[in-house]
C-alpha cells in the first residue's frame, strides 16, 4: 500500500507509517517532494538497488575519464609520460 503524506502528518501520527509499503513525503505548501519512506520490508532491495546505480554511476565517470586521460585498453603499457603525449598528440591530429 502507498501513500502521499505531509511531514507535519508524519511528526503527529508517526506510527502511521506501519501501515505502508512506502510512503511519498511531500510539503503539502509548496507541493515539493521532499523524500520517501520504505518500509522495513524493502530496505535491503532499496539499498542494493541504489548501490547499483551508484556503481554504474561511477563506472560511467571512470570511462568517460580514461578517455580524456588517454588510458583505454592498456593502449600505452609501460611507456613514459613524453611518449603518452606524442601518442595523443598524433591521435588527435590525425
Amino acid at each position: 500500500m502507498t501513500a502521499k503524506v505531509g511531514i507535519r502528518d508524519i511528526v503527529r501520527n508517526f506510527s502511521m507509517l506501519d501501515d505502508y509499503d512506502f510512503v511519498e513525503i511531500e510539503d503539502k505548501k509548496t507541493h515539493k517532494r521532499k523524500g520517501m519512506f520504505v518500509s522495513e520490508k524493502y530496505v535491503d532491495e532499496v539499498k542494493e538497488m541504489l548501490k547499483e546505480r551508484q556503481k554504474s554511476k561511477k563506472q560511467k565517470e571512470i570511462d568517460e575519464m580514461k578517455d580524456y586521460v588517454g588510458i583505454f585498453n592498456g593502449e600505452f603499457g609501460d611507456i613514459t609520460a613524453q611518449e603518452i603525449k606524442a601518442k595523443k598528440r598524433e591521435k588527435y591530429y590525425e
